[in-house]
């Protein structure tokens, strides 16, 4: 299982079981961390992560392949596979996304910029290991070379690879949820050339930052960043 993975398959903490393993497992989806025909961990493996009883994971696995979200497949290599393709961008979407928020809209952008811009900052002080390092370069190179179908994914595993960078546990499993909160606002922002253009060059610059052990400049590269991305849901929103 991958770090990632990790971060989000983190112990059910709620009395409504089914519902919180059937949100993980979507937000691992969405978020891109298990992409379409990635194969869900084993289900002993997992119902011990999520601390949830077998029966329960399968009631959930159940639920999400009604839902088209993925496919159990039998034989020698089976297992569970995803099925989920991101829809296109779409404004319609995009205000639709935006009015089930509501006023917890400004909260939401907020609280993802406090977050991200501290991990950022976090990350670029601790003395990472030459796999860390290596590990937030691929995801840098993943990302810059993603087809359009697959920029939103790896742009949430590029934010979520420095939230692993900081160490804690925590933090990473909060930046994904604050990013889940936002997931159907940001995938469906027009994929604008320009807007890539600069993200590239922010992304860039974030990583470069943590690398060079620069907390200062990987918040500001980080709140740039984030704020450039709230300027343009704005302005689609408004």
């Amino acid at each position: 299982m991958n770090l990632q993975a990790e971060a989000i398959f983190r112990p059910v903490r709620t009395g409504n079981a089914f519902e919180e393993t059937v949100e993980r497992l979507l937000q691992a989806i969405k978020l891109g961390v298990l992409g379409h025909g990635d194969r869900l961990p084993a289900e002993r493996d997992l119902a011990v992560r999520l601390g949830v009883s077998r029966e329960t994971l399968r009631e959930a696995i159940r639920s999400l392949q009604q839902a088209g979200c993925v496919e159990s497949r039998r034989g020698r290599y089976g297992g569970t596979f995803v099925t989920y393709r991101m829809p296109p961008p779409d404004v319609g979407e995009l205000r639709r996304a935006a009015r089930d928020l509501g006023g917890e809209l400004e909260d939401a952008l907020t609280y993802r910029l406090v977050l991200e811009a501290g991990a950022a900052e976090t990350a670029a002080r601790r003395a990472l290991t030459g796999e860390q390092r290596a590990y937030l370069q691929r995801r840098l190179a993943d990302l810059e070379a993603a087809p359009p179908e697959e920029y939103r994914a790896l742009d949430s595993r590029f934010h979520l690879a420095i939230a692993e960078l900081t160490g804690s546990p925590s933090l990473a499993a909060s930046i994904a949820q604050a990013r889940m909160r936002l997931n159907d606002l940001l995938n469906a922002i027009p994929m604008l050339e320009r807007n890539i253009d600069h993200a590239a060059h922010q992304h860039r610059a974030m990583a470069g930052a943590i690398l060079a052990g620069d907390g200062d400049a990987a918040r500001r590269a980080t709140e740039e960043h984030l704020a450039a991305t709230a300027a343009l849901l704005r302005g689609f929103l408004g």
